[in-house]
């Protein structure tokens, strides 16, 4: 068994995988559009019943590897408003220029909580929202 983050973008996946891509070298291993749905009711409305729901065209369900780690991701329901409340992904790169690398590249058009430094636990720590506002904490090991 084990346990993966399921992240939703709320009708920014494409942007987010392709940003994914180019800050950490992520590689999207599976994508399907809503579109491409073989039981489309099922994704039809918002399940509240409170919104259009998602589109043809985005992403219902999407998989991508950051090293060694899968990461799923969909459009959601696409309400345009993502929320990412109490959890952080950790990114552990191997030293502390590969840390301050990820760290400025996820910083791009995010915000930094808090900026990358040396602790007593870590050659480089810092912790970021991405502009999706995906918390990140990035941990070089000591």
């Amino acid at each position: 068994m084990k346990v993966e983050p399921y992240l939703m973008f709320e009708g920014r996946c494409d942007e987010a995988l392709e940003f994914y891509r180019r800050a950490l070298g992520a590689e999207v291993t599976m994508l399907m559009r809503y579109k491409d749905n073989p039981e489309p009711a099922a994704g039809e409305g918002c399940a509240d019943g409170s919104g259009p729901g998602p589109t043809p065209e985005m992403v219902m369900h999407a998989s991508f590897t950051v090293g060694d780690t899968q990461i799923m991701a969909s459009d959601g329901m696409g309400s345009g408003h993502a929320s990412f409340q109490g959890i952080s992904l950790a990114l552990s790169p191997a030293n502390a220029a590969d840390a301050k690398r990820y760290f400025d590249a996820l910083a791009d058009g995010g915000k930094v909580q808090m900026p990358l430094t040396k602790t007593f636990f870590s050659q480089a720590f810092g912790m970021v929202a991405d502009r999706f506002g995906v918390p990140w904490m990035v941990v070089a090991p000591e």
